[in-house]
């Protein structure tokens, strides 16, 4: 296979102290958090009260995660974060301190292979994963070993593109554990890319059978400008995180390989099916930014109209990166999701069961 692959770009980001309860699970302490674990800088300060560490993931995948506690008491809950490709936990500084203000515990960690947890190829610049079903194990096992034990129920879950489509993926198995949940820009297709996806499955699909999906399609493009970009209008924050990219480049993944555009396009496929959605009983909201970037407003919306338990909220003017655009657009999502969370103000006009 040549190297010189076409190009598919696929970016997230330009793209109470803990006991053990498990003997999966490795905590340190609050010094050694600060300085080993996670990376706070003077421009993006770490919320006040946390605890971070790692635990074990399916096939033994060490992954990194934290844990963020509201001062505020009782706390109302936990929120369950995942993030999307590419991404990692100091990018959400802000929006955790912003859910910590509204009462709200976080718990977050970085994907398999991406962030601060385990590679998954001697390169670490692949973007790469075995099995979709990887992501959706390591996520219950992350409610099992670190939320359930050690985090204030009830429990939602707030995630974003490619973590919402690990989000919708599992979703049928976790009702009995997660109240409610919000998805930005859920990764059910994409565009925008130098490559369209009517050609990108076909190829990551042959790619991957015939033993060439470890290869990347497409090159290196996590320092992009910020003049065009499809991400997020707010500069100040792209800058932000730009800087994060360059300081903690070892954070950092480059373009996806075949087997990574394989596996997310199939999920992508099967969670849209309305036989899929009519198995999900969580009330779900999809916060769809019209001006998405990455992912087709039109394919949210179609989600939402097959998603019984689903109701779109469309945010007009935002781009793929909710949570770092402009307040103006920020601030509607954050919004719909205090409004939507029980126990806050009372939630939205939604069946705690949509069945």
């Amino acid at each position: 296979m040549s190297t010189h692959a076409p190009r598919i770009i696929l970016e997230d980001a330009i793209s109470l102290d803990l006991q053990p309860h498990s003997p999966n699970a490795e905590f340190m302490s609050e010094n050694q958090i600060s300085h080993d674990i996670l990376r706070p800088t003077p421009e993006n300060p770490a919320p006040d009260n946390y605890s971070a560490g790692y635990f074990t993931g399916h096939r033994g995948v060490k992954i990194r995660y934290g844990l963020f506690r509201s001062d505020i008491v009782p706390a109302r809950g936990t929120i369950v974060l995942i993030q999307g490709r590419n991404e990692f936990i100091e990018k959400y500084f802000e929006t955790i301190r912003h859910l910590n203000a509204m009462g709200l515990w976080v718990a977050t960690y970085d994907l398999r292979g991406q962030g601060g947890s385990d590679r998954l190829k001697k390169d670490a610049r692949k973007g790469h994963v075995r099995r979709f079903s990887d992501y959706e194990k390591d996520l219950e096992i992350f409610l099992e070993q670190v939320v359930l034990p050690d985090a204030r129920l009830p429990f939602f879950l707030v995630a974003h593109s490619t973590g919402a489509l690990i989000a919708l993926s599992a979703a049928p198995r976790l009702s009995n554990r997660i109240s409610r949940m919000a998805l930005a820009s859920p990764y059910v297709g994409f565009h925008g890319q130098p490559a369209s996806e009517k050609f990108a499955r076909p190829l990551a699909r042959l790619m991957s059978w015939t033993g060439f999906g470890g290869v990347q399609l497409g090159g290196d493009r996590r320092l992009i400008p910020f003049e065009g970009n499809g991400l997020t209008g707010d500069r100040k924050r792209f800058e932000r995180n730009l800087e994060l990219y360059r300081s903690f480049e070892d954070l950092t993944v480059g373009a996806p390989t075949a087997r990574w555009v394989h596996e997310t396009l199939k999920a992508a496929s099967r969670v849209s099916l309305q036989s899929h959605l009519m198995e999900i009983t969580i009330p779900t909201l999809i916060l769809a930014p019209v001006l998405d970037g990455v992912v087709p407003y039109r394919l949210q919306e179609n989600l939402s109209r097959n998603f019984r338990a689903g109701q779109l909220i469309p945010v007009t003017g935002g781009r793929h990166e909710l949570f770092q655009e402009k307040d103006i657009y920020r601030a509607q999502a954050m919004d719909a999701i205090e409004t939507f969370m029980p126990g806050l103000d009372g939630g939205l006009e939604m069946s705690e069961t949509a069945a």
